[in-house]
Order: C-alpha cells, then sequence, then structure tokens
C-alpha cells in the first residue's frame, strides 16, 4: 500500500510539474508573439508587451552596439513602413524563472537571427535581452 501511495504521489508531482512547465512555455510563447506582431505590422505597442522597460539589444555592425532595445525598436517600426516577414520559434529553454529563446525573422533578401534572455518577473515573462545577427541569404 505504501507503494502505491508513493507512486501515485510521485506521478502527481511529476504531472505538476509537466503542467507549471507547459504554462510558462505557453506564455513565453505569447510573448514571443508580442515581438513578432510589433516587428511585423509595426506595433510599437505590442513590443511594449514583450519587453521589459530597461531590456537591451546588442549586435555588431561596423562595431559592437549596445542600446535599449524598447526605445531602438519603437523608434524603428515607428519611422518604417512595414515590409513582408516570415518569423519562427527555432528553440526555447526554460529553468525555473529564466528562459532564452532562438527566433528567426525572414526578409526578402536577409533573415535576423534573435537570441532572448526572458524573466518571469512578478508573475509575467518579458525580454530582459536581445542579442542578434544579420545573415545574408544567399542566391
Amino acid at each position: 500500500m505504501k507503494k502505491i501511495f508513493f507512486t501515485f504521489t510521485l506521478i502527481t508531482v511529476f504531472m505538476l510539474s509537466t503542467q507549471a512547465q507547459t504554462t510558462d512555455l505557453q506564455l513565453i510563447e505569447k510573448t514571443i508573439h508580442h515581438y513578432f506582431d510589433g516587428m511585423v505590422n509595426h506595433d510599437a505597442e505590442s513590443l511594449t508587451k514583450a519587453f521589459y522597460p530597461t531590456a537591451t539589444m546588442k549586435w555588431n555592425g561596423e562595431q559592437y552596439m549596445e542600446v535599449n532595445a524598447l526605445k531602438a525598436l519603437s523608434d524603428y517600426v515607428n519611422s518604417n513602413d512595414p515590409v513582408k516577414t516570415k518569423t519562427s520559434i527555432v528553440a526555447i529553454n526554460i529553468v525555473g524563472d529564466a528562459a532564452n529563446a532562438q527566433l528567426e525573422l525572414e526578409y526578402e533578401t536577409f533573415y535576423f537571427v534573435d537570441f532572448m534572455h526572458l524573466m518571469k518577473i512578478e508573475g509575467a515573462w518579458k525580454i530582459i535581452s536581445k542579442t542578434y545577427t544579420t545573415v545574408k541569404k544567399e542566391f
């Protein structure tokens, strides 16, 4: 009888843990889709749903750059017209209240590969940093 109770308890704990992980995964995907919506539809309000206000964005252009992600991306979408963009989530990793995601935004001649770091802050998943690179398409 003790073995059955122990097994039942172990299965219950595992199921609850798996269920919580699934919920976090769904919430992270929702945050990522706010980011995608902001970038594809040039909607700065969607970006504010995805990013923590002090989130950073880093990349190598002619030199290494680091800026406030929300300000830079909002400025970009507010001053440019949307263009055809294909988005995809490549991978998501979650451990406790921290996560990372690899994303792709594909345009006509190039695509961005984004590496996002996310934290669960006051119950909400927010992007706290974005590091990206640009990959030119080979024709």
